[in-house]
């Protein structure tokens, strides 16, 4: 997405990426304002089968009880990246563990050693997905990351995190059930066949 030039306040000291960050969030409500290797990135709203999935995609994680106990299942929790000194994401849906609370960094973002899990749902930004944050979610060395790629009707789930991205990268089409490690805490797998089908819109 191309965002129009954005003029900014006369002073002294120029304008810190976060402070860029927080003014494009006033003046754009409802858009995913990020900061990825030192970049400030937005995202439009997601339409409704991105909304859709998500919904679908929570079912099992609560239903194998990890929304009780020792973790949470959070959508929209800002995530402090260790790229830069000013990135964080803000993923669509994690695990997390209970304490999160205790674990608050900067700018409503946590401490990534809190997240056991992160997933995103692609839009027309999915190349953010696949590639940006494959990078960095690894580097904060969260231990699984899941993409619901819409665009090609796929789920990839990434573990064993390196500095440079997923040591383990699987990809499951509709038809397959994409497992997830049990270091969440439980025995979860997703069915990509009923994914794939909320996010598509409905024609």
């Amino acid at each position: 997405m191309s965002a129009a030039a954005v003029e900014h306040p006369c002073d002294d000291e120029p304008e810190t990426l976060l402070e860029t960050a927080n003014r494009l969030i006033e003046q754009l409500p409802g858009h995913r304002v990020e900061i990825i290797g030192g970049l400030v990135t937005v995202a439009p709203p997601p339409d409704g089968p991105h909304a859709r999935a998500l919904t679908k995609l929570m079912r099992p994680f609560i239903t194998a009880g990890l929304d009780d106990g020792e973790t949470e299942v959070l959508q929209g929790i800002g995530l402090w990246l260790p790229s830069g000194p000013e990135d964080y994401v803000i993923p669509d849906l994690a695990i997390v563990d209970a304490d999160f609370d205790e674990h608050l960094i900067e700018n409503n973002c946590y401490d990534p050693a809190c997240f056991r899990l992160v997933l995103e749902v692609t839009s027309g930004n999915y190349q953010t997905d696949l590639r940006h944050k494959v990078t960095a979610y690894a580097q904060a060395k969260v231990p699984v990351y899941v993409i619901v790629d819409r665009k090609h009707g796929r789920v990839h789930v990434l573990t064993e995190p390196l500095p440079g991205g997923y040591d383990r990268h699987e990809v499951y089409a509709p038809g397959q059930e994409a497992p997830l490690p049990d270091s969440l805490g439980a025995e979860v797998a997703l069915d990509v066949d009923e994914i794939v089908h909320a996010g598509r819109p409905k024609r």
